[in-house]
């Protein structure tokens, strides 16, 4: 009942982050500052993002190769380079792109950008972790902002990201999903192309529960 609820609320809540972001407003954890404007993943509503940040925080990064699958803002990438990984930054916002090559000369970090449709451009790299925080909701896209939210009516996000993952899949491929969106199905389909998921992580804020899941072959 509760999350049918949140459902019927999530196009309301959207409506407010937009209102919110129409505004250029600054995101910044452990003195890293990244700018979000109204065409990039909203980090301060969405608890996600703090999530991972945080459990990315206590690990030993120096030297590993660390991708970020759908950067948005950037400041998952931003943070894991601040600790001395080898990190790959990709998107399909060429605005999230290019905010995140101006974040990462104004933080004073380097790291690697790369415009591309999930594993497209970067077919033949390889990676210690690969961090994915996805669209889930099922609806389909209208433009890249919204695809940072709707993963299409069928799910073909997840089906696209599911059919190429297997020849990537990284010792450590994390993806982050909330009680909101339908786990279940999602699971099944990563079933389809010989992935399962282990729960690593369950955290609740505001009465939201959050899950860090561990991707790897079955």
């Amino acid at each position: 009942m509760v999350k049918k609820l949140k459902k019927h609320l999530f196009p309301i809540a959207k409506f407010f982050f937009d209102k919110y972001s129409r505004k250029e407003r600054k995101y910044t954890y452990e003195d890293i500052t990244v700018d979000i404007s109204a065409e990039i993943f909203p980090p301060h509503f969405t608890i996600s993002t703090k999530i991972l940040l945080d459990y990315i925080k206590p690990l030993h990064l120096t030297d590993k190769t660390f991708l970020e699958l759908g950067c948005g803002s950037g400041i998952i990438s931003l943070f894991a380079a601040s600790k001395g990984a080898n990190v790959t930054a990709s998107d399909i916002n060429q605005i999230a792109i290019d905010t995140l090559k101006e974040a990462a000369v104004k933080n004073e970090i380097l790291l690697n950008v790369v415009y591309s449709d999930l594993f497209k451009n970067l077919s033949d790299q390889q990676f210690d972790y690969i961090i994915i925080n996805p669209p889930y909701y099922p609806k389909a896209p209208q433009n890249d902002k919204e695809r940072a939210w709707f993963c299409g009516e069928d799910f073909e996000y997840f089906k696209k990201l599911f059919s190429q993952l297997p020849k990537h899949i990284a010792p450590n491929t994390w993806m982050i999903l909330s009680e909101d969106c339908e786990i279940e199905h999602i699971k099944q389909l990563a079933a389809k192309n010989g992935l399962s998921f282990e729960l690593i992580l369950e955290k609740s804020v505001l009465k939201e529960k959050n899950y860090i899941f561990s991707l790897q072959k079955s």
